[in-house]
């Protein structure tokens, strides 16, 4: 074996030897025909992804009508739609059931990622 391939396959052990980092997103639980999804979706949906909330917590959309997520197993599952809910490391930080709005939303979604683990720096 050449050493480039050597080093390859160390690194490739080292790597998957390390620990994922502490990973947070936002499950948005939704299904067709939901007015008030169609509203997140005309009101916060294409910011999302350039605020500072979202690029810490991207957004997961989960369909309630299609087969539940086998990462999901351990999520209570909802009828209700929108529900967001705000995982860190497969855990349930909290939930939001419905969408009232654009304030009330951003209000409830600060409360909840103030509960997250600080980021840490990586400098």
């Amino acid at each position: 074996m050449t050493s480039f391939k050597t080093a390859v396959l160390a690194f490739l052990v080292l790597v998957a030897a390390v620990p994922a980092a502490s990973a947070a997103e936002l499950l948005m639980l939704e299904q067709p025909g939901c007015a008030w999804c169609a509203r997140f979706n005309a009101e916060i949906a294409p910011a999302w992804p350039k605020t500072e909330e979202g690029r810490r917590v991207p957004l997961r959309r989960v369909d309630i009508t299609e087969p539940w997520p086998d990462d999901l197993k351990h999520v209570a599952r909802e009828r209700f739609t929108p529900t967001f809910v705000l995982m860190e490391d497969g855990k349930e930080i909290g939930r939001i059931r419905g969408y009232v709005g654009d304030e009330f939303f951003w209000y409830r979604i600060g409360e909840m990622i103030a509960l997250l683990p600080k980021e840490q720096s990586t400098q």
